[in-house]
């Protein structure tokens, strides 16, 4: 799905303990932001890279710094929203949005903040929690609470794999304490298009692949050599120019995979609404449907991507094709599933 400057920026959360490697993981997506304009919440400036801001282009409004303290204690959700509305405005041409919270934050008030925003401009675009591989017992021996932050992570990323003595243990019991996807990695280094579209530097067409995303020289910013960054991960790439039933598609929203982090696309419910289509967004187990006219001359197709890790694509691909073919036209209830995700819906609840 193309980004646009009218699209919804998505807004990402991360969290972690301190030396979980937050600010790396940051730096890394700013230097790899594939053409995308990244609009940071940091609580302490400083720890931010300044020639890694100026790869991105983020410097000066694309920047907000609280100085030092915890964000969910030091501002309310009308501060953030100030914050997020500024680095929302079309002027500052933000693709994206990162808070990156202190190690001491309570994610799960961070994330009902974003979900409080009255900004339409921006839309939750999920909670990333970073673990230190290496230091993950005694982090949960210190820090006990880092369990229920992981059972809230949209997607967990086990940094710093390189240096742990016992990584097969350590991933195994994050996937056990988490629901949303898990994913290895070293020196904070994951595909950004994990996290949001990247905007490629000349037109393209159909959807940007992770091969677009590689620095084929080989080398990061840091000197260390660039791993393969796209090979944790499997797509899934589904086109229907049937309309879909939507209840069939609930069923497979509801009963999507752990793996299966984020999904992104346009949905066709065929007669039952024609003059819209439905953009869909989900990240770990947000969901979030949006209706929107038809563009004039559109082929009326339903198209989604799913992106994930250990997702069996061709099993999710066949569960799809189960879906096609809109439901009894007359079922007046066949839409009320959707509904409950399209914003300002009664009882719209978000995160199922």
């Amino acid at each position: 799905m193309a980004n646009s400057r009218s699209a919804q920026i998505p807004v990402v959360v991360l969290a972690g303990f301190l030396g979980s490697g937050k600010t790396t993981l940051l730096n890394h997506l700013l230097h790899r932001s594939g053409g995308s304009r990244i609009g940071a919440v940091v609580n302490d400036f400083g720890s931010i890279e300044i020639d890694a801001m100026a790869v991105a282009g983020a410097l000066g409004d694309s920047t907000v710094s609280l100085g030092n303290g915890c964000l969910c204690c030091a501002v309310d959700a009308s501060e953030l929203d100030t914050y997020l509305a500024r680095l929302a405005a079309p002027a500052a041409g933000i693709d994206v949005i990162v808070i990156e919270a202190s190690g001491l934050a309570e994610p799960q008030e961070l994330v009902r903040m974003v979900l409080a925003s009255e900004q339409p401009e921006i839309m939750y675009g999920g909670l990333v929690e970073v673990v230190d591989a290496a230091e993950f017992d005694d982090t949960r021996a210190r820090h006990p609470e880092i369990d229920r932050h992981l059972a809230l992570a949209d997607l967990a990323v086990v940094n710093k794999l390189d240096r742990a003595p016992h990584a097969d243990r350590v991933l195994g019991l994050v996937r056990e304490l988490t629901e949303g996807a898990v994913l290895p990695a070293t020196y904070g280094r994951i595909d950004p298009e994990f996290l949001f579209d990247c905007r490629p530097g000349e037109e393209r067409v159909g959807q940007l692949s992770f091969d677009d995303l590689h620095n084929h020289d080989g080398h990061e910013g840091d000197g260390e050599p660039d791993a393969h960054l796209h090979s944790a991960y499997d797509t899934l790439s589904f086109t229907s120019d049937t309309p879909m039933d939507p209840r069939a598609l609930m069923r497979f929203l509801d009963g999507r995979p752990e793996g299966l982090y984020r999904i992104k696309g346009y949905v066709d419910f065929g007669a039952h609404d024609p003059a819209n289509r439905y953009a869909v967004h989900a990240v770990g187990r947000f969901l979030r449907f949006l209706p929107e006219p038809w563009p004039p001359g559109a082929d009326r197709l339903t198209q989604l991507v799913l992106i994930g890790t250990g997702i069996d694509a061709e099993a999710l691909g066949k569960e799809l094709d189960a879906g096609r073919g809109a439901a009894d036209e007359t079922d007046e209830q066949a839409m009320w599933g959707v509904l409950r995700y399209v914003p300002g819906s009664e009882d719209e609840p978000g995160t199922p």
